[in-house]
């Protein structure tokens, strides 16, 4: 802050000019805020008059469509709770006088029959001015609403409040740091709506009536101005996890599509959601495995070559084009990634052929292909050594017996066939499918990749009818630390409390203290 105040400039024009630009800022930014609340006030109008169409009748169509709209809703407060200044946040009346409790303006005080725990804030015994004893004359107490795994409760913070016999000097311990400044959420609360909502599929206007349940009233707007504030908070430690996958030497990659709900339109549009995983324990590697995620309101291929500009080594992927550009020489420099092909997608070919038709030349490709498998299951979790000396000594030979009977069998068949095709992509894609012959951190497949995909395919649904490309983003950020996590055999809800509970204090340049596998209390 003394850096910038330095910086300004002396003369007064120059300060006019700044405060100008600072004021046109501030009044777009209020402007936004009031386009998003018009928005809101909208969709609920929409909302209660589909609910009253709804009344006496069963519709499968209308009950999607509010909860589409629903949805579209949440998101939208989210943002405006994300974009809202702190200053026009929900905060505390100024501190109270010595013996007086803090009331909190505009807050329904929170319910009476949860249990208490009372947290005493006490520090030194003597005055820090002269030395002399302390007489109590009185406290403050905060109330801050949390969440227990089963249970609700209130976390009274006291903070007695001493006066000097001596010199008159007031002495009270300041207020410990929140998740959200002056809010009123635990980080167990904070973190149990977030694994709600990505991990157990539950909107937040469903979580809002299962909390009521519980004598707790947590509107839906609340509850979503939550979610926007700790997708900002958490951000640096998703950059942490980022650059430690994108460290690797090998990486997993694949993507999903999601749709996105367009408001006004009632239609929806594809944004995608790209994983990179590095995982090195099926080759016995100690390094922690992580994974991140990335949004795209499409799947053009610079979106891919973005997040792996940084990134040197084996890029084991589907056959996307997108990916093509980073397996290319440029102006004389050599490319820094590697392809391999993933050899689960040549056998689904061969699979859904076998299905369809019970051709015995796509039943022997399969039995072919199975063998090669064979071999990975018998070395997976050895060193790199080991495993490139049992591919060399019985993979080998056999790949090559294959390339025999695919090329030998299209001479035979129809150009024409589905047989064809599966052959002609699979000896197309030859060289990269061979690479992992020659190097034990390879693997046959991608199907670590695809297990971090699966949780977003299970639970889309409830979360990316969003109406924006920032309900993407903001579950891009979530699903990076529950994903690692729950790679690291940490549970992610506890996980998400210990770090809510510490980032707001945490210096930034340790933020990699905080990641799973250096967070150990």
């Amino acid at each position: 802050m003394l850096e910038a105040v330095s910086s300004l400039p002396d003369d007064v024009e120059s300060l006019r000019h700044i405060i100008a630009g600072l004021t046109g800022e501030l009044a777009a930014a209020k402007a936004g805020l009031v386009t998003k609340s018009l928005e809101i006030e909208t969709l609920k109008v929409q909302i209660a008059r589909l609910r009253r169409q709804q009344f006496g009748r069963s519709s499968e169509k209308l009950d999607r469509q509010i909860e589409q709209l629903e949805l579209v809703l949440e998101d939208l407060e989210v943002s405006t709770g994300a974009d809202r200044p702190e200053s026009e946040a929900s905060a505390e009346t100024p501190a109270a006088e010595p013996g007086q409790q803090r009331r909190h303006g505009g807050r329904r005080p929170l319910p009476a029959h949860l249990p208490r725990r009372e947290v005493v804030h006490a520090g030194t015994c003597a005055c820090p001015a002269c030395g002399g004893a302390l007489r109590p004359v009185g406290e403050d107490v905060t109330e801050i609403l949390d969440y227990l795994p089963g249970r609700f409760e209130v976390v009274r913070h006291v903070r007695p409040a001493f006066s000097c016999r001596t010199c008159e000097t007031m002495v009270q311990d300041p207020m410990p740091s929140l998740p959200i400044e002056r809010g009123q959420p635990g980080p167990g609360l904070l973190a149990h709506v977030r694994v709600g909502k990505f991990c157990d599929h539950l909107p937040l206007y469903r979580q809002s009536g299962i909390y009521a349940r519980d004598g707790v009233e947590l509107d839906r707007a609340t509850l979503a101005d939550w979610v926007g504030k700790m997708a900002a908070l958490l951000k640096p430690l998703v950059g942490a996890v980022e650059r430690h996958v994108l460290a690797a030497d090998k990486l997993h990659a694949d993507d999903t599509p999601v749709p996105v709900l367009a408001p006004g339109t009632g239609k929806t549009r594809t944004g995608r959601l790209w994983v990179y995983l590095r995982d090195e324990r099926p080759y016995g590697g100690s390094t922690p495995p992580a994974v991140f995620y990335r949004y795209s309101a499409d799947r053009k291929g610079e979106h891919p070559r973005r997040h792996l500009a940084r990134f040197s080594g084996f890029l084991q992927a589907d056959g996307y084009a997108g990916f093509g550009p980073l397996y290319e020489d440029r102006d004389g420099i050599p490319a820094t990634v590697t392809e391999v092909a993933r050899w689960a997608h040549v056998r689904r070919k061969f699979h859904d052929i076998h299905l369809a038709t019970a051709s015995p030349l796509a039943a022997e490709a399969l039995e072919r292909i199975g063998g090669l498998f064979g071999i990975e299951r018998q070395v997976n979790g050895q060193p790199p050594e080991v495993r490139k000396q049992a591919r060399q000594a019985h993979a080998r030979s056999q790949l090559d017996d294959l390339a025999v009977f695919l090329d030998a069998t299209l001479a035979k068949i129809s150009g024409k066939s589905e047989l064809a095709a599966a052959i002609r992509y699979a000896r197309s894609r030859w060289a990269a499918l061979s690479r992992y012959l020659d190097d034990g951190r390879l693997e046959m497949t991608n199907n670590a990749a695809e297990r971090a995909i699966r949780p977003l395919t299970l639970g889309r649904k409830n979360w990316i009818f969003a109406g924006s490309d920032a309900g993407g983003e903001r579950a891009a950020v979530l699903y990076t630390l529950v994903e690692t996590a729950k790679l690291n055999g940490c549970d992610p809800e506890a996980y998400l409390r210990n770090v809510i509970g510490r980032i707001a204090d945490h210096p930034i340049n340790r933020i990699g203290d905080l990641l799973p596998w250096n967070l150990t209390s």
